[in-house]
């Protein structure tokens, strides 16, 4: 079970995961490491803080809590109603307002002696008050600077009369995997607690947003740890905790840390602007699976695949389009898909930077100029007008199990697709077929075959019976579903011979 730290939030007593996990017992001579972690927890534990943040939850209700059925008369039922009419006066019947408070522990550290912590944003997510609590058990109001739900950090800001202890950032690109580190939080609100392990793994993709570039660790942390450093031997931050993985919700050594480089990227610009600002390219993605690659005659499967662009997005003004694959942003390699998000979040914005797209069998240079990433706007689809025309001749795609036909009225209308849908809609699909495999299904509509729009029917299956007498082993579909536009290889089989099964 992932228990990453959103959802621990939403269990109570499960709120904020940090990595966790029980040591073995080792012997000394297999595991070498450091003397001690003595003198470091003790010029660190000052730096770290324990947060704790409460919200008041409203509600109405007519009676009350119901009181248990217990037999009447019975020293339990006097018990209950006594306790209910100390604690929630009024008239039975009479509607009242009840509040309850829901809290949450978590950790956090300083960065700036004038009392600027960091923290994860699910740790003070929804809080209508936020409390700091300092290694000497001063208690400090916070206030919310900025927060980042993506990354999942959130800078805080204390106002005191001396100043803090705060610790350095570091750089988490220079970590190796079996260094060792620390980590110092507050794992199930006991307080300051230190625990040691090594970085198990660097670039984990937990799949917890599109910018997961997690470091790993088994150093023992546990719930309440989220939002804490994880630091190397040299005393610096080098990972903010976040998530572990947990099939109990405590701690199997499995623990993920946003890296540092990304976390203080993040920090500054809250502190600066009171929000986190990204580049933006303006394109949806997928990966470029072997079969892709394939039918676009890439030699391995690299990069990553345009879908869509935004008409309004920077990369529809430098003439990128659906159907390029982005080998090289800014001069870095775009190995994979999840690669390209965090290149372009963490370009500075209005700059103009070269990428390198595979177009029509060969690399292709341009030009693009990174934009900002704007709030999240999902765009309403037109509602489709019901229109009496009969539905067109359908067509069946030898070898593929696709049934298709022309966007009519009435499929328009049975499938609710907008009144400015072009392509072609599948009708049909036969199960167990590599359509079927594909996860093509009714309502589906091709709009383009191998990078070529096409119209009708009959532009499908000549395009299909081109690349088919061409012996390519696929042909590459841009398929319109409810989820947005994909592109799907599908295997290109001889076509049967009359008569037998499609």
């Amino acid at each position: 079970m992932l228990l990453a730290s959103t959802r621990l939030l939403r269990n109570g007593l499960l709120a904020l995961g940090v990595l966790a996990a029980v040591p073995l017992a080792t012997p000394a001579w297999a595991r070498p490491g450091p003397d001690g972690f003595a003198d470091l927890a003790e010029r660190l534990l000052p730096g770290v803080v324990n947060i704790a943040s409460t919200q008041i939850i409203k509600g109405n209700t007519e009676q009350g809590p119901e009181i248990p059925g217990f037999p009447p008369g019975s020293p339990m039922e006097k018990f209950f109603r006594d306790f209910m009419e100390r604690n929630h006066p009024g008239e039975p019947g009479v509607p009242h307002e009840e509040s309850r408070k829901s809290q949450s522990l978590g950790s956090g550290f300083i960065i700036d002696s004038t009392g600027y912590i960091v923290t994860n944003n699910h740790v003070i997510d929804g809080a209508d008050e936020i409390n700091v609590i300092l290694q000497d058990n001063t208690i400090l109001k916070a206030t919310l600077v900025g927060r980042d739900e993506r990354v999942d950090i959130a800078l805080l800001k204390v106002t005191t009369d001396k100043p803090l202890t705060a610790v350095p950032f570091g750089d988490s690109d220079k970590e190796r995997v079996g260094e060792w580190v620390i980590a110092i939080g507050n794992p199930f609100g006991l307080g300051g607690t230190v625990t040691a392990g090594i970085v198990s793994a660097r670039g984990r993709d937990i799949r917890q947003g599109a910018y997961d570039d997690f470091i790993q660790t088994d150093a023992p942390i546990n719930q309440g740890n989220s939002g804490g450093p994880l630091f190397n031997m040299d005393g610096e931050v080098i990972g903010v905790n976040t998530a572990i993985y947990s099939r109990s919700g405590g701690s199997i050594g499995l623990g993920f840390s946003i890296p540092s480089n990304q976390a203080k990227r993040v920090v500054a610009q809250l502190r600066n602007f009171g929000h986190a600002r990204r580049g933006w390219l303006g394109v949806k993605i997928q990966q470029v699976t072997p079969d892709i690659a394939e039918s676009l005659g890439l030699k391995d499967p690299v990069g990553a695949m345009i879908a869509s662009t935004d008409e309004k997005g920077p990369a529809a003004a430098a003439k990128l389009q659906g159907g390029d694959v982005i080998l090289k942003f800014n001069g870095t390699d775009v190995k994979e898909m999840r690669t390209l998000p965090r290149l372009v979040a963490e370009t500075e914005i209005g700059k103009q930077v070269p990428i390198v797209v595979w177009r029509d069998g060969k690399e292709l240079s341009l030009q693009v100029t990174v934009g900002e990433l704007p709030d999240d706007v999902k765009p309403a689809l037109a509602a489709a007008k019901p229109d009496a025309k009969a539905a067109g001749a359908t067509t069946k795609l030898a070898g593929m199990g696709l049934t298709i036909g022309p966007i009519t009225d009435d499929l328009r209308d049975k499938f609710q697709l907008p009144a400015d849908q072009k392509g072609v809609i599948v009708t049909d699909v036969t199960p167990d077929s590599a359509a079927g495999e594909k996860g093509l299904k009714p309502g589906d509509v091709i709009v383009e075959v191998q990078q070529e729009e096409v119209k009708t029917p009959a532009d499908v299956t000549e395009r299909i019976e081109r690349y088919r007498k061409a012996n390519r082993r696929t042909v590459l579909l841009l398929v319109q579903t409810g989820d947005g536009l994909h592109w799907v290889p599908l295997p290109l089989t001889a076509a049967p011979a009359k008569g037998q099964g499609g």
